[in-house]
């Protein structure tokens, strides 16, 4: 769905542009080192757009000195206080996320848009299940897609009225099937960028699955802008999880992909370890390629044909295929070490 552009510090969305990944830091936004710390590794993983906490003035104080060390823009997340909202932007925050339903007075909100107005700063609109008013729980007996939209609508047009649009809605559900309907429905009504994500999602394993379950659907579409993998755990792995959605929709290019094989009876190495190993290991390599991880070498060969290169385990020993072709063996504890003097050497 086409949708209008909107910058962010340094990175547009909407329009043209590519989908931007997004993540949150879990450090305390004024330890100014350690939150530094996690948005450079962020970055490293991926990460285009990051948000900060901001529930202390100390907390909003913190950005002037943070944004000096990064390279990617960032984003205070705000509640209740548009004290904190107006201190944010004034300290340099790209972007701020705000619910406007719990700010307070039209008088609040009015001062937290105009100092955007003036700074140039795009606000998020956000509202997710747990913050519908009680009017629309009562009118549609629930939390419910069509609940999420009306909410979201009613906030945006607050800002417009005050003579700003320079939004980003982010509309969220920790059910997977609203969101994904919500998402449906307000797409047909508006124009602005959309933030996607499924809220409290759960843990690494089963939070990325409902992830790429939510996103994955919804982004099919031609839906969403900029996600945010919400996991509870490292935020790294939100970046890790979100690169895979993106890649497996064709919506990413670049990044060395990675496939294994499921390892059945005939598999005579650590093949999960293996593979983890690898998955880890390419990290390191600004490669377009597919790399194959294979148990054993009787499949092996022509299961990762499709793969630029690919180690296949055996007994005591392993193969070293690329393009489907077997290029030599090579001694099992030798392995990984083979593929990633392989990977160093690739444009060479």
């Amino acid at each position: 769905m086409k949708t209008r552009e909107i910058v962010i510090g340094n990175v547009a969305i909407g329009g043209e542009n590519p989908i931007a990944i997004q993540s949150m830091t879990n450090t305390k936004t004024e330890h100014v080192e350690a939150t530094v710390a996690q948005i450079q590794a962020l970055t490293k993983a991926g990460c285009d757009i990051v948000r900060v906490a901001v529930p202390t003035m100390e907390a909003a104080k913190a950005i002037v000195e943070i944004k000096k060390q990064i390279s990617i823009p960032l984003v205070a997340d705000i509640h209740f206080d548009y004290r904190l909202a107006i201190a944010a932007v004034e300290n340099g925050a790209d972007k701020i996320r705000i619910n406007p339903g719990n700010i307070g007075s039209e008088e609040r909100i009015r001062a937290v848009v105009d100092v955007c107005k003036e700074k140039n700063v795009p606000i998020r609109v956000g509202v997710n299940s747990g913050s519908l008013e009680k009017n629309l729980l009562e009118k549609y007996g629930g939390v419910t897609p069509e609940a999420l939209v009306e909410s979201a609508l009613d906030k945006v047009r607050i800002i417009e009225e005050m003579g700003y649009e320079n939004l980003v809605i982010s509309i969220k559900s920790s059910d997977v099937m609203n969101c994904i309907k919500a998402h449906e429905l307000i797409a047909t009504k508006t124009d602005y960028p959309l933030h996607v994500g499924i809220t409290e999602s759960g843990t690494v394993f089963s939070g990325g699955l409902k992830s790429a379950v939510g996103l994955g659907n919804i982004l099919y579409q031609g839906i969403g802008d900029t996600i945010r993998v919400s996991l509870t755990g490292d935020p790294v792995e939100e970046i890790k999880a979100a690169n895979i959605i993106l890649k497996a929709l064709g919506l990413k290019q670049g990044g060395i992909s990675v496939v294994s094989c499921p390892t059945c009876g005939r598999t005579q190495i650590d093949l999960i370890g293996l593979a983890n190993q690898v998955e880890s290991m390419v990290q390191e390599f600004d490669l377009d390629i597919k790399v194959a991880v294979m148990g054993c070498v009787v499949n092996g060969p022509g299961e990762a044909k499709e793969a630029d290169i690919g180690i296949a385990g055996g007994i005591g020993e392993g193969l070293l295929i690329k393009k489907g072709e077997v290029v030599r063996k090579v001694p099992e504890e030798e392995l990984l070490e083979v593929l990633r003097q392989e990977l160093m050497n690739w444009n060479s």
